[in-house]
């Protein structure tokens, strides 16, 4: 399978990854060198087979292009990041606490 494209749609705020006629979405906020990452929406069609996670792999490699430092709200971007702790630079140090293990 090719490489999953990342669209930014700057008119609704949010990152599309579109698959099989479906679009999954990551609505975000972008405050000068920050971008917050608030909910992500995978469509039931697509649920299951990793879209989601290639929609946040993707986000998060554009946010360290662009040397953004990203604010994980959403918690699918949250336990992503708990699986990659080699990302976790990536994170705001005062909200890297959004990522640490669930005890």
């Amino acid at each position: 399978m090719p490489e999953a494209k990342i669209l930014d749609n700057v008119a609704l705020h949010r990152f599309e990854l579109q698959q099989d006629g479906e679009t999954a979405f990551l609505l975000y906020s972008k405050t000068g060198d920050s971008i917050r990452l608030i909910h992500t929406e995978v469509p039931e069609a697509l649920r299951g087979h990793g879209v989601g996670s290639k929609l946040v792999e993707g986000v998060l490699r554009q946010a360290q292009q662009q040397k953004l430092s990203v604010v994980p709200s959403c918690p699918f971007v949250a336990e992503y990041l708990r699986g990659h702790p080699d990302l976790a630079s990536l994170v705001e140090a005062q909200h890297r606490w959004m990522i640490e293990p669930v005890k």
